[in-house]
């Protein structure tokens, strides 16, 4: 039922076509990959209702310590990368994640974690925040909202108040102040999110009134039409409802800072895509004509000027103010 559901994606969407309407076909990479993305598995401690990745507690796909160690090869061979983005699942759960994050900042690249937050009371990991502040690792972390309710209708219960501890212990470390705290918002059903700005200052009032945490920056995400979600949207019966509304949102101003342009993904097994999205509808980044993995490119900064693979999920990046991994793109 997955492939079904992704496969119709891939086929049923013109996002080409209205790319070319306005003006901005093809879509390449103009300029060499700045960010690596490191997807080292698909385990997680939740199994989130909008999780474009299928990541939970029974997943089996994590990063060996092989591909791992030629992840950290190919970095150091391409110069262009700066930023390595380390990505799941929770990351934290794979066992090469102390490692990889350790090596990548002994090498001078800053290091991003994408990290649920709950994983920090997960058994055998109190040590995080402490390591967290040691690297001075870039944080960007999941708060749906700033209410229980919102929060646990979309990560279950009992993830809202471990959510606001282990922000509070971030903070106890330095996090939200001297070291980079992010937090990202996705909405609640078939909606795009509200205006970015407003909403992060609803954020630092509620947490900092209610709490006393502060951070850095919101950053707001669309939910992707795939995977978890998608099955989602087909249980409410809303899936074409919400493409509908991703294409006719769709914005031109978005396209020039789409992720896809500045980074590549890389997922558990070495697989090479133009982002997470395509990783998880299986569309790989392509070399004459083949899937291009990472034991078979010494430089990335070789993808310069390649085309950027797309389909119909691509309007959840361009509607709107846009979204990536930054959050909102105008």
């Amino acid at each position: 039922m997955l492939r079904s559901e992704n496969s119709s994606l891939c086929g049923a969407g013109n996002f080409d076509a209205v790319l070319r309407q306005h003006g901005q076909a093809p879509l390449r990479r103009e300029e060499p990959p700045r960010t690596l993305q490191v997807n080292v598995g698909k385990r997680c401690n939740q199994a989130c209702h909008h999780c474009h990745v299928d990541a939970g507690p029974k997943r089996t796909e994590v990063m060996t310590r092989a591909t791992t160690q030629r992840v950290l090869e190919l970095l150091s061979t391409s110069t262009s990368v700066s930023e390595v983005d380390i990505t799941g699942g929770a990351p934290e759960l794979n066992p090469n994640f102390a490692w990889l994050v350790e090596e990548g900042r002994a090498r001078h690249y800053s290091v991003t974690v994408r990290c649920n937050l709950t994983v920090l009371f997960e058994p055998g990991m109190e040590w995080l925040p402490e390591f967290y502040r040691k690297h001075r690792v870039h944080l960007v972390c999941s708060l749906p909202c700033y209410s229980r309710d919102n929060v646990e209708r979309q990560r279950g219960a009992g993830v809202f108040f471990k959510s606001i501890a282990a922000l509070q212990s971030l903070n106890t470390v330095g996090y939200g102040r001297e070291l980079k705290l992010d937090l990202v918002y996705n909405p609640i059903g078939a909606v795009l999110p509200p205006e970015q700005e407003q909403l992060e200052t609803r954020y630092r009032e509620e947490l900092s009134h209610n709490f006393g945490i502060v951070f850095h920056r919101l950053l707001t995400i669309t939910n992707m039409p795939i995977n978890r979600f998608a099955r989602q949207l087909q249980l409410w019966g809303k899936l074409a409802e919400y493409m509908g509304l991703l294409v006719n949102h769709f914005n031109p101003a978005t396209v020039n800072g789409l992720m896809c342009r500045g980074l590549v993904s890389v997922s558990w097994d070495g697989s090479l895509f133009d982002c997470d999205f395509n990783q998880m509808l299986e569309m790989p980044l392509l070399a004459a004509g083949a899937p291009l993995s990472i034991w078979q490119i010494d430089d990335l900064s070789a993808l310069r000027g390649s085309s950027i693979a797309t389909a119909s999920h691509c309007f959840g990046c361009t509607a709107g103010a846009g979204s990536s991994c930054g959050g909102a793109l105008t």
